[in-house]
């Protein structure tokens, strides 16, 4: 158990050190402009990312990983905070951290096993894209000083890492943030800061209990909100996890990452913070700047506070173009180029899949919309492959007598058509076998179609045989199957 938690927390003390410092100064003024998104007053972001930093530590599935205040988040929050105000959405964050703790318990984040490489591959583009464009509001009709800034930060964030001795034990987005900082204050010069985003809380957070009234009406306003950030927090935390596991090499457990989740959205709706969940730029950033184990994301959250609370008159000093130049280092590192070059050699199906989840997400600005498309057409694309491998050939036996039918495949609801199709009810037999040991049946749709091969043969006079059929294929066949049941027979044929 010691050394278990010793490798958890303390197993990579420096890396996580420096890599949680670099989190918190980039967190800061994420956190202020989703709460500026959600329409509320900036310390309820900034005590989120505060609040689930914290708590996700100990509480989450995946070391390394860091949660706070979204974006995509924020963006279902909007209705609710303008119809109805802050608190009841302290009351959705809270109803949200149950339903997340009950999804894992139910092992919802089994689910992600059904969400293809490609779709994975095309969210993290999408978001790549998202984080680059989140940036260009700071690039936008402002003095040459923005980009001399930025791109000096560009250059600092990549030409550190080659500096010998040093270039490797700090990480390059640190240094980029307090050189420039350093600039800023000595120069003067006229460009916005963290001070610019909106006014730092002045005070640590206090336990926050929501006033609403605790009744049905409060419940039905609550809930479809509590609803989609629920699915849109998990979804967006499983894919991170899938990411940061690639990064790391690593597994994470995705069940206990949806309660950790849960139990963070309560702990921060109950000192009055936004709901939220794992950030892909800030996980990257942590992960690029030698952040591996949970104590980065408790140091992360910690530093966070600190900083906005008693260092606010420096915190606010921070030039926006430093955070810019980091967080554009996040979207190229983040953006899978390799997905380019793999346009050429992977099947069209694939790179459709990747690049409609790419667009849907961009275009909606809403995850859980474009993984789902993404998700929808790799199951068609599946369907349609596996509805294609289907053989049924035919030989003469008994001196014409007899034909047998040799069915080969997966028979389901994509290939049923093309399985009733390939036989010859007009041929003149006495008898028809169709074997089907090298075939499987799969759900009602084949079944039913089954049932009329069946009997259009028996219609036309002919005796029919099936052999063959494996076991889990006959269970659903004797089941669910009619030809052999007159009245059925009459109402799956047309008849009444």
């Amino acid at each position: 158990m010691y050394e278990k938690m010793k490798l958890s927390w303390f197993s990579n003390l420096k890396g996580d050190t420096l890599a949680g410092i670099v989190v918190a100064l980039a967190l800061i003024p994420e956190a202020i402009a989703f709460s500026i998104i959600a329409g509320v007053d900036p310390k309820v972001g900034l005590y989120a990312s505060f609040a689930i930093c914290v708590i996700i530590a100990f509480t989450g599935g995946r070391s390394g990983m860091i949660s706070g205040a979204t974006g995509a988040m924020a963006l279902l929050m909007v209705l609710l905070v303008k119809e109805h105000g802050l608190e009841y959405l302290l009351a959705a964050t809270l109803l949200t951290g149950v339903l997340q703790i009950i999804a894992g318990y139910l092992r919802l984040a089994e689910l992600m096993r059904f969400v293809s490489r490609s779709v994975v591959t095309g969210f993290v583009n999408a978001l790549a894209i998202l984080i680059f464009m989140a940036q260009l509001p700071e690039l936008t009709d402002v003095t040459w000083h923005v980009y001399a800034m930025t791109l000096a930060g560009l250059a600092i964030i990549y030409g550190f890492p080659y500096v010998p001795v040093v270039g490797k034990s700090i990480p390059s987005p640190l240094i980029c943030i307090v050189v420039l900082t350093a600039v800023y204050m000595l120069t003067g010069m006229e460009i916005r800061s963290v001070g610019d985003m909106g006014e730092l809380p002045d005070s640590l957070p206090v336990f926050l209990w929501p006033d609403v009234p605790l009744n049905l009406e409060t419940l039905m306003i609550i809930f479809p909100t509590a609803l989609m950030l629920t699915v849109v927090g998990l979804l967006e935390s499983m894919m991170t996890g899938t990411i940061i596991d690639d990064l790391t090499d690593t597994k994470s457990d995705k069940n206990r990452e949806c309660k950790g989740q849960g139990l963070a959205n309560i702990g921060s709706g109950l000192i009055g913070g936004m709901a939220g969940c794992a950030m892909i730029g800030q996980s990257v950033i942590n992960i690029k700047s030698g952040g591996r184990r949970r104590m980065s994301s408790l140091i992360a959250g910690v530093v966070l506070l600190m900083m906005v609370v008693f260092l606010a008159d420096w915190v606010s000093q921070i030039p926006m173009a430093a955070l810019v130049a980091v967080m554009i280092m996040v979207a190229i590192g983040t953006f899978s180029w390799s997905s380019i070059r793999d346009l050429k050699k992977h099947p069209m199906s694939t790179n459709m899949v990747m690049v409609a989840t790419v667009v849907v997400v961009v275009v909606t600005h809403n995850l859980a919309i474009g993984v789902f498309v993404g998700v929808l057409l790799a199951a068609m694309n599946f369907a349609n492959k596996v509805g294609n491998i289907l053989y049924i050939g035919s030989e003469e036996a008994d001196e014409g007598s007899r034909r047998i039918y040799k069915v080969v495949g997966q028979v389901f609801f994509a290939s049923s058509e093309r399985f009733g199709s390939s036989f010859d009810f007009k041929e003149t037999v006495e008898k028809v076998t169709i074997d089907l040991s090298r075939a499987h049946f799969w759900d009602i749709t084949a079944v039913q179609t089954l049932d009329r091969v069946v009997i259009k043969f028996r219609r036309e006079g002919t005796e029919v045989e099936m052999i063959g059929l494996n076991e889990a294929s006959a269970t659903i066949v004797d089941r669910f199957a009619v030809h052999d049941d007159p009245e059925a027979v009459e109402k799956l044929m047309g008849g009444h």
